[in-house]
């Protein structure tokens, strides 16, 4: 009995998400891609949604290659019925969702001085950054309320804490995202739900923001995905409100 107990205990320590089903959008590239490999490298079981069926298909084969259980689903998260069809197929399919990560994002069109920019672009960042938050946080949400369990992680950014000249659009849909969560966190905390935000700098992808950066000067997405297990992994009495994620070597 004591080794079998030792061996469950290694087990959960080793798989400490073993069973629990995690969404993440914008999982087909970049960030995403980073954080769906490192939870299922974890035991989760993972759902993931983008709009570039190449590219979503070619990662969720690899990910199917590690043993995990996956589900992958082309889907407009800015678009209310694809979320519901997506939430809806991931629990049929995969099983209750109980970790979303918000992280389908934007940057094309978001820079540049304000008076500059259009309001397709204004409506482009705001439904890509923040709409989609609300739309599969809404979605997601019931289920967990009833389980009484569940984390949520909003991938943000640390231009959603400070200002720069040209930030206009995208630091306001990340300033507004900061706002979201931290309305979530104390919504639904009284209800088991763990609510958190990760904020980095620049992140060495193919985002579409200001301009290519020095690789060596800025973060990888596997050190989001790192910051992502983190929170996932905290204990169930606590929970990381907010990480501010920085490389080392100043940009």
């Amino acid at each position: 009995m004591t080794a079998i107990n030792n061996a469950n205990s290694f087990s959960s320590v080793a798989l400490p998400l073993a069973g629990r089903v995690a969404l993440i959008t914008g999982g087909s590239r970049g960030i995403g891609r980073a954080i769906a490999f490192r939870l299922a490298a974890l035991g989760a079981p993972i759902g993931l949604c983008g709009r570039d069926e190449e590219k979503l298909t070619i990662t969720a084969k690899e990910l199917e290659s590690t043993g995990a259980r996956i589900l992958a689903l082309r889907a407009d998260v800015t678009c209310e019925g694809d979320v519901l069809s997506l939430v809806q197929a991931a629990e049929k399919q995969l099983g209750p969702i109980s970790v979303l990560v918000n992280n389908a994002g934007t940057g094309r069109g978001g820079f540049g001085p304000v008076h500059e920019k259009s309001e397709a672009e204004w409506d482009h960042i705001m439904n890509t950054n923040l709409k989609s938050v609300f739309f599969v946080s809404r979605a997601v949400i019931p289920g967990m309320i009833q389980r009484r369990s569940g984390d949520i992680v909003n991938i943000s950014s640390l231009a959603g804490k400070n200002t720069f000249a040209g930030g206009s659009i995208y630091c306001a849909s990340k300033w507004a995202l900061q706002g979201l969560s931290g309305c979530m966190a104390e919504d639904l905390r009284a209800h088991g739900i763990r609510v958190s935000v990760i904020c980095p700098g620049s992140v060495a992808t193919d985002f579409m923001g200001r301009g290519p950066k020095d690789a060596s000067k800025v973060l990888s997405a596997e050190d989001v995905a790192h910051a992502v297990a983190m929170v996932l992994t905290q204990g169930a009495q606590s929970f990381i409100s907010e990480v501010h994620l920085r490389p080392v070597a100043k940009p």
